[in-house]
């Protein structure tokens, strides 16, 4: 699929009538006779062609004047695969967006983090989007009180404070113009509708989180949220179990299996079935335990502050690659009669990503040339030190892990690694806590894969890692991995690094997706669920 697909009106109805969940995310439609928009898979029968017209984005729609239908929710559809998989302006702002900037920083926050104007961060966010940035966060912030209203107890005061808004008045305002409901008629709604018998169940391949509550808009099966995610207020202040619905399909094994195998001591674990992790977030810190199921990954959060709530669930969601687009990665995969043979067996397989970039990378540093177990050792001796403490009554958690500004002034005696390696890794955290190198959702990947190969110690391996699994590059090649160069040789494969990236070009976009195709062919724990 390609970018404006809203405007292939043909493509688009076709997609309506056969209320194919696939495109979900991808396209809105809005109804001119009623002035209601949907997501393409509403299970309503579908409008005459000639009342129906096209939108990029749900902010586009509530711009324009149309409210979000009761039945199939599409304020909370899955967002565009693209935002993941380019990384150009648009797609940057959308992954910054998601993660609450233009809440905490305003839109000329956006646009310096961006290197653009705001002028030119707007005109391009409305030419591709049909809504500029205080438009698509306000589309947020309304999914986050309608979680929150539906699905918690909290008193409306804490829901508007929660969800970002800057007073009761623009909440009450926004909720009764985007849903046709006050914020006490949808809690009202949603308590009148779970004790009645759910619905219908629809295909939830498409969704991105839907509610614990029986029989709620958002129940299992039925599309939720992407971004934002609904669920249910269980236990301690703060805790909220939700279930993260995904593109089908989607393979668990090597996506738990790596977590998992390289989980470092105290920050995360693998415990009665689920992943568990703690949270660096803006307002506060967090636990996430995070299981897999056949039709979504359940997902039960404990937040030091409710305001973190969009963050937390985008950032997992982009830790588990849960907005891909399977189909279309598999498919230009199995065009290569080499990789066939592994994606029929195994369809589905997300790249493992993080919460964390920064972590990540300074993690990347500390396995590098070492055993997984020895790296995990490495990473847990500086989380015990230099991590900030959590509690954790339901598990073994203990540490966020260390920012690197509180790593600036660590001595390097104190790292357990050859000196080459600790220069490294002193020097990473140095440009990271200095900021002359970022890392985050909005980096540009080819300016910071420039700067990370000037850094002494990084070599194509460590900066490609860092790539694939903390920028979220789908592109991104591993050719020197011993993994993959194993995997090279039993089946047949080109054996040297430029004659496989050679060979690997047919693979593009998705060369970050064959290795972990590849990577699957071996033994080792990363590629298996645990038990």
């Amino acid at each position: 699929m390609q970018n404006g697909m809203h405007t292939d009106t043909e493509r688009c109805v076709r997609a309506v009538r056969s209320k194919d969940a696939r495109f979900d995310g991808w396209f809105f439609t809005a109804v001119l006779t009623t002035r209601i928009y949907c997501r393409p898979s509403c299970p309503v029968v579908p409008p005459k062609p000639e009342n129906m017209t096209f939108l990029p984005s749900a902010a586009a729609c509530q711009q324009a004047g149309f409210r979000a239908c009761k039945r199939c929710r599409p304020d909370t559809s899955p967002g565009s695969p693209e935002w993941n998989q380019r990384a150009d302006l648009v797609a940057r702002a959308m992954r910054l967006i998601a993660d609450g900037v233009v809440d905490r920083e305003g839109v000329p926050g956006l646009a310096a983090r961006l290197g653009y104007s705001t002028r030119q961060t707007e005109r391009q966010l409305l030419a591709e989007l049909g809504a500029g940035p205080l438009a698509l966060a306000r589309a947020q912030r309304a999914q986050t009180a309608r979680v929150l209203i539906e699905t918690t107890p909290l008193p409306m005061a804490d829901v508007a404070f929660a969800a970002g808004f800057a007073s009761i008045r623009t909440f009450n305002d926004t909720v009764r113009e985007v849903y046709a409901l006050t914020p006490s008629e949808l809690r009202t709604r949603a308590t009148k509708t779970a004790s009645s018998p759910p619905p219908p169940a629809f295909a939830a391949q498409a969704a991105g989180a839907s509610s614990d509550i029986p029989g709620t808009p958002g129940t299992p099966g039925t599309p939720g949220t992407a971004g934002t995610g609904t669920g249910t207020r269980t236990g301690a202040p703060g805790t909220l179990t939700l279930r993260l619905p995904f593109r089908a399909p989607l393979n668990p094994d090597n996506l738990f299996g790596h977590l998992v195998a390289t989980a470092v001591p105290g920050v995360e674990e693998w415990r009665a079935g689920a992943y568990r992790r703690t949270l660096r977030l803006p307002y506060g810190h967090g636990i996430v335990a995070l299981t897999p199921r056949p039709d979504h990954i359940a997902c039960r959060l404990t937040l030091s502050d409710l305001r973190d709530l969009t963050v937390a669930i985008s950032r997992c969601r982009r830790m588990l690659d849960l907005d891909a687009d399977p189909v279309a990665i598999d498919g230009q995969l199995r065009t290569d009669p080499v990789l066939a043979p592994l994606v029929d067996k195994a369809p589905g397989r997300r790249v493992p990503r993080t919460v964390d970039e920064e972590e990540f990378a300074l993690r990347a540093v500390l396995g590098q040339q070492v055993s997984t177990a020895a790296a995990r050792t490495h990473a847990g001796r500086l989380v015990t030190a230099h991590g900030d403490p959590v509690d954790d009554p339901e598990g073994g958690l203990t540490h966020l892990f260390p920012s690197a500004g509180s790593l600036a002034e660590l001595d390097p005696d104190s790292l357990a690694m050859p000196r080459t390696r600790r220069t490294t890794f002193t020097t990473l955290v140095s440009r990271l806590a200095d900021g002359g190198i970022h890392l985050g959702p909005d980096s540009d990947w080819a300016e910071t894969r420039a700067r990370l190969l000037a850094l002494p110690g990084f070599g194509p391996w460590t900066v490609d890692v860092i790539a694939m699994r903390a920028l979220g590059d789908p592109d991104a090649f591993l050719p020197t991995d011993l993994g993959v160069r194993r995997a090279a040789a039993e089946l047949g494969l080109p054996a040297t690094p430029a004659a496989l990236t050679g060979r690997a070009a047919a693979w593009r976009p998705w060369r970050a997706y064959a290795v972990q195709y590849l990577w699957a062919t071996d033994t080792h724990p990363i590629n298996f669920l645990p038990a």
